[in-house]
């Protein structure tokens, strides 16, 4: 029997087909409608909407995928929203940017144009960027707001929209919910303003990235007995992304000048023809650059995601072999040089604070307390990051703060995923432990028998489509109702449940408000101090288990045999979850 055709997808065809768009995509949509039922549901059945990245969809012809009327009346209800927001502003300004996906510079150029045909002053990047720029230059040219063009990390055939406010964050309630409805309001490519020119747009060159380059020069935590020590030998991958001129003049800046540039990858290719996925986080997507380090001998290797706001770390183990970090253990080494640096620089005054995610490492936090600084949890995604940096930046000082998921954000200037300088601080924490006679995975180690071993591990399982977003809300439907009330033998302590924002102390058959906002997150406390999440990506057709067992470890302990039990370990939560 074949796809029967969704109603609702039918509806957002129909609009599309009665308006004003190209006779070509008209042809296309009937093909679909007659050919693909399945393809054409997926395309028409919902519009793409803000999650925790912003939109980000499969490009194509649909509602509920990215291409230029999407894009062109996404911009349009965005304005919308802005020009309410700010009516009484004589100039309203917005900075537009994009990586080097496919179309990404297509997207934004007609981003741009709807602006400024709205009667905004618009700064757009010269050529691709990272994301990062975009975030800084919202603050530095005192923009309303901004759109970066990118998928990130996800594969050739995405692409995506982050949206950002005047705070250089991308957009946080209530403005993300009210953007949406603006959107919504946009049925007909009629409804756009878009001219044809670049009138009123103003390119950023170069020249403003020397402004960035500068300005990041206040991460660094170096003395001058660093200089000798700089000479360390670094392998570096944009995978094909934005990264690629950027990082390496950047480091040259700091004064790391011996960095081997993987030559086929540093190509910007929207195709990432050498990479299956352009994901740092996967080594596979590594093996080149891992290769070349260990043809040239490199301390470490560093890799970015196309839009090159996350990064990869790679360092040599105790046997010389290149491992890559996972994002929880580049993180805690960030937030343990920054604030052990900062101690020694006597600036730690009692109003610094991290931050991180719920569902990252709770070896930050135990680092933090040992320092008496703050460490804020905040909801997945660095848009809460940044809210959080704003609300407090007026009593506290920010000093660092990540996620699992390789994001970092070293300085306040970037109100993101900050990759470029982030890079610079992992080249000259190399060179700080080197100076010491010991490498980033000897201070790692010394981490661990101080504070703890703690071992995560992310799963993440694809459902693509209607079909795998009815079976994703099932999965959470059901462990919300129907809770595991031990794993592996170990009592359910605690439940977290951000959807209805309440913490229940299963051992003391209490009930609390938690004060964070609404999100669809499950979090289970073991008694043994294992926590499990659960929550659907915001950004892609995933559902996302974060698994965190902790351990002690002591010097003299076979390091690599209590991580196969750690691993083992979470693989057997896994299977008692039937996962």
């Amino acid at each position: 029997m074949g796809t029967k055709l969704d109603t609702v997808a039918i509806q957002n065809a129909e609009l599309w087909l009665s308006s004003t768009i190209s006779k070509e995509i008209k042809e296309e949509i009937k093909r679909l409608q007659k050919e693909n039922p399945q393809e054409f549901n997926d395309a028409f059945y919902k519009k793409l909407s803000f999650g925790t990245g912003g939109l980000r969809g499969i490009m194509g012809v649909g509602t509920n995928r990215m291409n230029s009327i999407v894009v062109a009346q996404s911009t349009q209800g965005f304005a919308n929203y802005i020009l309410g927001q700010y009516k009484d502003l004589k100039e309203i300004k917005v900075a537009v940017s994009f990586d080097s996906r496919n179309n990404s510079k297509e997207f934004a150029e007609i981003v741009a144009k709807v602006f400024a045909a709205n009667g905004m002053k618009v700064y757009l990047f010269n050529e691709i960027h990272p994301t990062p720029l975009l975030s800084f230059a919202v603050r530095e040219l005192s923009c309303q707001a901004g759109v970066m063009l990118t998928a990130s990390h996800n594969p050739k055939e995405y692409n995506g929209y982050k949206a950002y406010w005047n705070d250089g964050g991308q957009l946080v309630p209530p403005h993300d919910e009210n953007v949406i409805k603006e959107v919504n309001n946009i049925s007909d490519i009629s409804q756009v303003k878009i001219q044809q020119g670049m009138e009123n747009i103003t390119l950023l060159d170069e020249t403003f990235d020397k402004i960035y380059y500068k300005a990041i020069e206040n991460v660094s935590l170096a003395t001058a007995h660093l200089e000798t020590f700089k000479n360390i030998r670094i392998a570096y991958t944009p995978l094909h992304g934005t990264g690629y001129k950027m990082i390496p003049k950047a480091l040259a800046n700091w004064g790391f000048n011996n960095v081997i540039v993987e030559p086929e990858q540093s190509i910007p290719d929207g195709n990432f023809p050498t990479c299956s996925s352009p994901n740092p986080e996967e080594r596979v997507a590594l093996d080149k650059v891992l290769k070349l380090a260990e043809e040239k001998g490199c301390d470490i290797v560093l890799a970015t995601d196309p839009d090159a706001d996350r990064e990869a770390l790679c360092v040599r183990n105790s046997n010389g072999e290149m491992i890559l970090l996972n994002g929880n253990q580049t993180a805690t080494l960030l937030i343990y040089y920054t604030l052990l640096r900062n101690k020694e620089l006597l600036r730690l005054k009692g109003n610094h604070f991290v931050i991180k995610t719920i569902v990252t490492s709770e070896l930050i936090k135990k680092i933090a307390d040992d320092y008496n600084v703050e460490c804020y949890d905040v909801l997945t995604g660095f848009k809460w990051i940044a809210e959080k940096v704003l609300t407090l930046e007026s009593k506290e000082k920010y000093i660092g703060g990540g996620e699992e998921s390789y994001g970092y954000m070293p300085s306040d200037i970037v109100r993101d995923k900050d990759a470029v300088a982030t890079c610079c601080l992992l080249a000259e924490m190399t060179a700080w432990a080197k100076q010491q006679g010991q490498t980033l995975y000897d201070i790692l180690l010394y981490i661990y028998q101080k504070y703890g071993y703690y071992q995560e591990s992310l799963l993440s399982i694809v459902r693509k489509g209607k079909t795998g977003a009815e079976e994703i809300e099932k999965m959470m439907s059901d462990f919300r109702s129907n809770p595991p009330k031990e794993i592996l033998g170990q009592k359910v302590v605690m439940i977290k449940d951000y959807e209805l924002q309440i913490s229940k102390d299963l051992v003391k058959n209490k009930e609390k408000q938690l004060d964070l906002p609404k999100s669809n997150v499950l979090q289970w406390y073991l008694k043994d101090g294992s926590k499990i999440s659960v929550r659907p990506s915001g950004t892609e057709p995933k559902i996302k288990f974060y698994f965190g067992v902790r351990s002690e470890y002591q010097i003299g302990d076979d390091f690599e045999e209590l991580q196969t039990k750690s691993l083992e370990k979470i693989e057997k939560i896994k299977q008692e979850l039937s996962l």
